[in-house]
């Protein structure tokens, strides 16, 4: 009975199933037959990642125009490359001689070793107390290494040390080495400068000059030191703390370095880091660039042995651009951009607009590399190295190279040419006074 009951289920079973094939079959005759499409094949990714023989037009008559010169190719590199794929590349992956290009790298490495609002803390403290306005002591500066510590920055600090009822120190000033002002590390050397911000009555046209920067009614301090400069290696014992000063955020520290190629804030960051070669390795390992690509000797560029392929710069500036994705910045707001910036490095260049560019220029070195806007490819990056006399010549090649490219795609007209980083030299809100037991408000 149960055999039998199982062979009618599986007859069963079977001529429901070639029923069911059937009505499916017909089913899908009848349906309208829809084209796959690949995510590849798609129109969006078409104009993105097809070659475009009009750059290399552009890269070889760029490359001639060189050669016709004198100038040989083969101490020129050429890299350009969107999102998707490589546009041009002439020695691109070959390390050259890149001058101030080496900053994108000390940008990088410092955004890998602070976060972007890091502020460097400068403390100023005494070994004495505060009596009718004049401090019974030492005055004790020590940093941590603000590379932007410059008039302005002291001029507010002395009004904040005069906040405290401070109108002239007995003792000397203690220089706490690893404090810079004005560029300058030589210990007795900054001393006298702070001497000098913190007393209007000894201030030099220089001074006076940056005075007038800062924001009106800003008091002018008139505080005398008695004493002399002295230098400690470390922060005395027994010392209570007046005032902590906040550097500028190394958003704007950066941005000046860059806008400006200071050489002198790259080196003092790129100390801070471990020197050039720790820096090389840092950039390259973030960028995801062979270590051969990034060659440094400094953090500054000065020197022709500091030597990175024009790919690596890419790489580099791509990286920068992810790194502050998520902080609602960009390259933009670290680096000169074409038609905002009008100064430092963009002086006497062509640049367009919204095109983010670093420069790069020794006695034989030319460099230039970038991000370009445009609608089409999205942010191309390019990056350029010459190697040779003629440095005049070696920018206008770069600007008119850069012209012809931004010519051949259509730049973004959206790019919004405002810089989210602002220059507060002199805020006075950095500047935060201690709970001090050593202040005793006894005027006259």
């Amino acid at each position: 009975m149960s055999k039998l009951f199982l062979a009618s289920f599986l007859l069963i079973s079977s001529l429901s199933g070639t029923v069911a094939k059937q009505v499916l079959s017909e089913e899908k005759n009848q349906l309208p037959q829809l084209k796959l499409l690949t995510w590849q094949n798609a129109n969006i990714f078409q104009a993105a990642t097809e070659p475009e023989p009009k750059i290399n037009v552009i890269v070889q008559k760029y490359l001639t125009n060189l050669s016709q010169r004198g100038k040989d190719p083969a101490s020129q590199g050429v890299w350009l490359e969107s999102d998707w794929r490589t546009l041009a590349d002439h020695r691109g992956k070959i390390p050259a001689s890149a001058a101030s290009l080496t900053k994108i790298a000390t940008t990088l490495a410092a955004l890998e070793k602070w976060q972007i609002d890091h502020q460097f803390i400068t403390e100023i403290r005494t070994n004495g107390s505060i009596y009718n306005g004049t401090l019974q002591g030492d005055l004790i500066v020590r940093s941590e290494g603000d590379p932007l510590f410059v008039w302005e920055e002291a001029i507010v600090l002395g009004n904040s040390l005069a906040r405290l009822g401070i109108k002239k120190i007995a003792g000397d000033l203690i220089i706490v080495r690893g404090f810079s002002m004005n560029y300058e590390l030589e210990p007795q050397l900054v001393g006298k400068l702070f001497k000098q911000a913190i007393n209007k009555n000894v201030w030099s046209s220089t001074v006076k000059k940056q005075y007038q920067t800062l924001p009106l009614n800003t008091l002018q301090p008139q505080i005398a030191i008695a004493g002399r400069v002295r230098v400690r290696e470390i922060t005395p014992d027994n010392t209570s703390l007046l005032i902590t000063h906040k550097s500028l955020p190394l958003s704007e520290i950066l941005q000046q370095m860059n806008i400006y190629s200071n050489n002198k804030i790259a080196q003092m960051l790129a100390d801070m880091i471990g020197g050039g070669a720790i820096v090389a390795k840092i950039a390259a390992n973030v960028a995801a660039v062979p270590q051969q690509e990034i060659q440094l000797i400094n953090g500054s560029g000065l020197g022709e042995a500091n030597r990175i392929s024009p790919r690596a710069a890419c790489a580099m500036f791509k990286a920068i651009e992810n790194r502050l994705a998520s902080r609602q910045l960009g390259v933009k707001d670290l680096f000169p951009m074409g038609e905002r910036d009008r100064v430092g490095t963009m002086l006497d260049r062509r640049i367009p607009r919204g095109v983010v560019i670093k420069t790069g220029s020794l006695w034989r070195v030319s460099a230039l590399a970038g991000l370009i806007p445009t609608e089409e490819r999205g942010d191309v990056c390019f990056a350029i190295t010459n190697f040779g006399t003629g440095i005049g010549e070696f920018r206008q090649d770069q600007d008119n190279f850069l012209s012809e490219l931004t010519q051949h795609w259509h730049l973004d007209p959206n790019i919004n040419l405002s810089a989210q980083v602002k220059n507060t030299f002199g805020d006075p809100q950095r500047n935060i006074t201690a709970e001090s037991e050593v202040i005793n408000f006894e005027l006259n």
